[in-house]
């Protein structure tokens, strides 16, 4: 059954923005932006908020640091000044994208926002059953309603992809035509290759978080973690029987790690390794989870060395099933571009020399490794997403660029997809999604023509000067004989000889087969001595990083103590002022007495002056007007 649904396409930029800073508090007076805001937020999303804002609409942190008797004005600057020089476009996005997340609903309840809908064709399955169109199946999508003038946001179920057409250009992306309903479209979703089908799970869509990361094995796909607001969840492992088309909740065992989104997980033999990410308060990670699919066994651990700084939106890749490699992801304010190995033997880190062309700092992006090729699609830095595809020789660490893309297209998003698939027998890439300003549900498909076999490696290295040629006699009774021999680039080519003699070849194939042994014999030696010495090397190194371990543990301490003074003179030095402050007021009072007692005294003085006075009169009025014969005045009168 066909039905026809109504969609919104929102807002452009900056109108998005501007409506989201209404919405959110933003925009009006400050006191009351500050109330509005705060009622609606936790105190963490609030600053970041607060923050993105004055960064999109003023600019950078200029303004003087508050007192540190305002710690809610300070925690304000704080915020903002930690944004740098980020431009205003990204902070716009990023405010919107925070929003969200925090507020799904906040778009269609904006009363001062204008919209446009369009009329869009979706299939409507109401038994729940997959949608069989053109050979291909796609599971149910629920369909879009409007009421009362505010839209239902759909949740997708699992999506399959397959029956991609034949792919004839190497190193370019290109959209292949894609048949049946199309997914909704997202980012940050999960997307993993079973036997030729690819399958899209969850991701955002304004906001909404329906998973993270999809990881398939055996017959299942796992689904590990995931965002979420609630900072005491753990994360979940979730299993999809590709069979019954049925989800499960997987027991584990052990300390799970907190909840997160943004980290990596890999899947290193029978073990799933996660790193990194940020929790629901929006602390930023890196630390290093295990978890034992056999047993579903949780297990943390502390690896020597210098771990990366904490991130998210990173990619990660194992090779040789030995070595983590982490490239690149951001924190709140800046993206990386540098590259960390982990040895999953030794369980330590280490941060390797980068050669060739080392690709720009970027958070968003992600990877996938064919053979020992690691290749990076999308992501960006805080000014634009990254155009270029790049790849990564894990081998011998060397970047190159294998193709670039032009304007603001799904392959320079953040938190697309990226599956390896094949066609005809050769590997392809296909990207999913994506969001640059709008969330997009493209495919594109790329076909690398980097050949990462072993035998093509061995084909291209250089074999020792002594050795002049390789025979090959496994039929001496033919005519023509395949051979190998050294040419000038020390490099193995084929050439083909003439069998004249097969017992003079027979001698000059052993006597060449004693001189090879010898000089391998040779190498070895020269190689283990190389490698006792590196082995000291190491050694010495070691103890060196112990001996700055130990001073670096004891220059701490003596920080602390530094600060623990600090802050005791900092709290005896608040006390004085207390203590000035009150004197001041004390000596302001003193002084106010004093000046009514001087008025006091002034007035005691003129009071006994006058009753000196008056006394001098009544006594010498009184001798006199007896002489003069007048009555005496009564006290009345006087």
């Amino acid at each position: 059954m066909a039905t026809m649904a109504r969609t919104n396409t929102g807002l452009a930029y900056p109108d998005r923005f501007y409506a989201a800073a209404s919405y959110a508090g933003f925009g009006g007076s400050p006191n009351s932006a500050n109330k509005d805001v705060a009622s609606k937020f936790s105190n963490e999303v609030a600053l970041i908020l607060y923050a993105l804002y004055q960064q999109a609409t003023v600019g950078p942190c200029n303004v003087p640091k508050p007192s540190p008797w305002s710690p809610v004005e300070q925690g304000k600057w704080k915020s903002w000044q930690q944004l740098g020089n980020m431009v205003s476009a990204e902070a716009m996005r990023l405010f919107v994208k925070i929003l969200e997340e925090e507020d799904p609903g906040w778009y269609s309840r904006t009363s001062n926002s204008v919209e446009s809908v369009r009329d869009v064709q979706m299939n409507h399955n109401s038994n729940g059953e997959p949608i069989i169109e053109n050979g291909n199946s796609f599971a149910e999508t629920k369909t879009i309603s409007a009421e009362n003038g505010s839209l239902m946001e759909a949740q997708d179920k699992d999506i399959v992809l397959e029956g991609l057409g034949p792919v004839v250009v190497y190193d370019q992306w290109v959209s292949p035509p894609i048949k049946g309903q199309r997914p909704k479209a997202r980012y940050e979703h999960g997307a993993a290759v079973v036997q030729d089908k690819m399958y899209i799970y969850g991701g955002n869509h304004n906001g909404r978080y329906l998973s993270d990361l999809n990881i398939p094995w055996e017959n299942k796909l796992l689904s590990i973690a995931g965002h979420t607001k609630d900072p005491s969840e753990t994360i979940q492992i979730k299993a999809f029987d590709l069979q019954t088309g049925t989800w499960s909740i997987l027991k584990t065992y052990g300390k799970a790690p907190v909840s997160r989104g943004g980290q990596s997980v890999t899947l290193v033999g029978s073990t799933l390794v996660i790193f990194g990410g940020q929790d629901a308060k929006r602390t930023l990670l890196n630390d290093l989870h295990i978890l034992d699919l056999e047993t579903m066994t949780w297990d943390d651990f502390d690896a020597v060395g210098v771990p990366p700084s904490p991130r998210s939106d990173h990619a990660a890749a194992v090779h040789a099933e030995r070595y983590l490699l982490i490239f690149g992801g951001g924190s709140h304010a800046t993206c990386f571009n540098d590259l960390h190995v982990l040895d999953l033997q030794a369980m330590e880190w280490s941060r390797p020399t980068q050669q060739g062309e080392i690709p720009s700092p970027r958070a968003g992006h992600t990877g996938v490794t064919v053979g020992e090729n690691w290749f990076i699609v999308g992501g960006g830095d805080n000014k634009s997403g990254a155009s270029e595809t790049v790849v990564l020789n894990m081998s011998t660490l060397v970047w190159s660029v294998v193709t670039s893309v032009e304007g603001r297209v799904p392959l320079a998003s953040e938190g697309l997809s990226l599956v390896v698939g094949s066609i005809s027998g050769e590997d392809i890439l296909v990207s999913f999604g994506g969001y640059n300003g709008r969330y997009n549900n493209e495919v594109n498909v790329l076909k690398p023509s980097h050949k990462s076999t072993l035998q093509s490696k061995i084909m291209e290295a250089p074999v020792p000067d002594s050795v002049s040629a390789v025979q090959n006699a496994t039929n001496p009774t033919r005519d023509l004989e395949s051979d190998f021999e050294v040419g000038q680039e020390g490099k193995i080519r084929e050439i083909v000889m003439d069998n004249t003699d097969s017992e003079h070849m027979k001698s000059k194939g052993e006597e060449t087969s004693e001189l090879i042994i010898a000089t391998l014999k040779a190498e070895k030696e020269e190689l283990e001595s190389s490698l006792n010495k590196e082995k000291l090397q190491s050694l010495q190194l070691k103890e060196e990083l112990t001996q700055a371990e130990t001073r670096n543990t004891d220059l701490y301490k003596v920080l602390q103590s530094i600060r623990g003074q600090l802050a005791a003179e900092q709290s005896r030095c608040f006390k004085l002022e207390v203590d000035v402050a009150e004197l001041r007021q004390k000596l302001q009072t003193m002084e106010t007495l004093q000046k009514e007692l001087e008025l006091l005294q002034r007035q005691k003085a003129a009071s006994e002056q006058a009753s000196l006075n008056a006394k001098q009169r009544q006594g010498s009025g009184g001798v006199w007007g007896w002489l003069a014969g007048s009555p005496p005045q009564n006290a009345d009168d006087a």
